[in-house]
């Protein structure tokens, strides 16, 4: 194993916080991983890890020699492109975690097309809607929707996501077709709990240049956004929703636009990296290329 191999080795450690998730991601033995770090202490003459039964942590000089690596690592992959002029030539994989519908909706779909453009990167597309450790997880990036969370991250803003009020035909049927904020108590929600905290999301709208709020009745309460939609279009109450994701919903007449006068503020998003380190070149054609899809489909 030569040398940039060996820090790689090491970053990947401290990272995942442990020998044996560090060599599932890298796909060694474990034996070749704990080995490579030994080699990197008997060299250096220090010990670079704490070691318990549970946990494995870096010790004062590990930390120095952590940061110092990922910068050397981030230089080797950069030489390594130099002379690669043409898109076709950058090679190499990279694991990105997106919320679920958008990734369903929006990348999914658009993939063909960057792979084509870049036949020797690869993508590891992971949809979640729950929180990952980027880091313990070996995410390049991650896209947000929403305020963020984690100042630690390095942050890219992708634009934002405009919202809608909809509801069903069989609703407005049922209930009327909502005019203005100030007739919700007459009407039910399909109640949002986020998955993160629990907490259920009030009915916004911005009304004169003032954010209002109101909590809004409702008899079913969801955590994702398939649930959301479903129980709308099922016709159990109205829902503040992205547009891209009904799109065609609305198109289809299943659902319809309410309130188009009292929209909430559009939801902002990030893309997240786990380091401060200068990204690879594959890495920046694909966040470029990202960025473009977002802005073509979702505004």
């Amino acid at each position: 194993m030569d040398r940039i191999e060996l820090y790689r080795v090491f970053v990947r450690v401290v990272d995942c916080g442990g020998f044996t998730r560090a060599a599932d991601q890298l796909k060694l033995p474990r034996s070749t991983v704990s080995e490579a770090v030994r080699t990197l202490e008997q060299r250096l003459g220090t010990r670079l890890l704490h070691r318990t039964t549970r946990r494995v942590t870096p010790t004062q000089d590990g930390l120095l020699f952590h940061a110092r690596c990922q910068q050397l690592i981030a230089d080797a992959d950069e030489a390594e492109q130099l002379f690669r002029q043409s898109p076709q030539a950058l090679s190499g994989r990279i694991k990105v975690d997106v919320p679920g519908r958008i990734g369903r909706l929006v990348i999914a779909p658009a993939l063909p097309g960057f792979l084509q453009a870049f036949p020797q990167i690869d993508v590891e597309l992971g949809m979640a809607d729950r929180s990952i450790d980027l880091v313990e997880d070996g995410v390049d990036c991650a896209l947000r929707v929403g305020p963020l969370q984690d100042s630690r991250l390095v942050a890219r803003s992708m634009g934002q996501l405009p919202l809608i009020n909809v509801a069903s035909p069989a609703y407005v049927e049922r209930h009327g077709m909502p005019m203005h904020p100030s007739q919700l108590g007459m009407h039910w929600g399909v109640l949002y709990a986020s998955p993160g905290n629990g907490r259920v999301e009030s009915w916004e709208w911005r009304e004169n240049g003032v954010l209002r709020s109101q909590p809004l009745a409702g008899r079913v309460t969801v955590n994702s956004a398939e649930a959301y939609i479903a129980c709308c279009i099922a016709g159990l109450g109205m829902i503040q929703i992205p547009a891209y994701d009904v799109r065609a919903e609305l198109a289809a007449g299943s659902l319809l636009e309410v309130m188009p006068g009292h929209r909430a503020d559009p939801m902002p998003m990030h893309l997240l990296f786990p380091h401060r380190r200068h990204p690879s070149q594959r890495l920046r054609v694909f966040v470029d290329w990202l960025q473009q899809v977002l802005l073509e489909v979702v505004g």
